[in-house]
């Protein structure tokens, strides 16, 4: 990325602790179902099928959340490599890296109703760190000049989404419930998120 060395390494820290807090989430295992006390006859099938109910949505809810994890938690560290290696890779290294996840979220988001709106926000964050690599290693400024790269329609476009992303974010961080317990269920991740919304639009920035 272009600008100060500084500024390029204090936004790799950030958006790495942010990608490697998400992937150590994928660690954490599920909790265990609310036992069901045995009764007899129908009222034991009732509660069997409830138990067994609550079960199928608690793993499909885990699945979701460690989809949600590994997303950021790639997105994070790519973006910190992004940040340090910049136009020192080539674009297309870049593009085969961060295309064919974007390609895939959104072909889920398309499939599945459920969390459409996370996979859309990830796809949209994948393909804009393609076409961050793609304009700078193809625009004027790759050989160490300063001069903007891409379409400033395309970037004004990205910097609007994430900035906004990044306010929506913090209010969400800031209103959340207090407690040690839920800082550490939801702030973190939370934090997480804004840290790397912000992060992109630190990048856009630097076009």
């Amino acid at each position: 990325m272009h600008g100060p060395d500084l500024v390029s390494w204090l936004l790799a820290a950030l958006t790495a602790a942010s990608g490697g807090y998400c992937l150590s989430r994928l660690r954490r295992a599920p909790c265990a179902p609310a036992a069901v006390p045995a009764s007899p006859g129908a009222g034991h099938s009732r509660a069997h099928a409830h138990q067994s109910e609550h079960e199928s949505g608690h793993a499909s809810g885990h699945a979701s959340g460690h989809e949600s994890d590994l997303a950021e938690g790639l997105m994070g560290c790519g973006m910190a490599a992004m940040a340090v290696a910049g136009t020192a890779v080539p674009g297309e290294v870049w593009a085969w890296v961060y295309g064919p996840p974007a390609v895939l979220l959104l072909l889920a988001a398309v499939r599945r109703p459920d969390r459409r709106a996370h996979r859309l926000h990830h796809a949209v964050g994948a393909l804009a760190m393609t076409y961050m690599a793609l304009a700078m290693t193809a625009g004027p400024g790759h050989a160490g000049h300063h001069a903007a790269a891409g379409w400033p329609a395309l970037t004004g476009a990205l910097l609007a989404y994430f900035g906004g992303y990044a306010l929506w974010s913090g209010s969400r961080l800031l209103s959340g419930s207090g407690g040690t317990v839920a800082a550490v269920s939801t702030g973190l991740p939370r934090a997480c998120r804004l840290a790397m919304g912000i992060g992109m639009f630190a990048m856009l920035l630097t076009m």
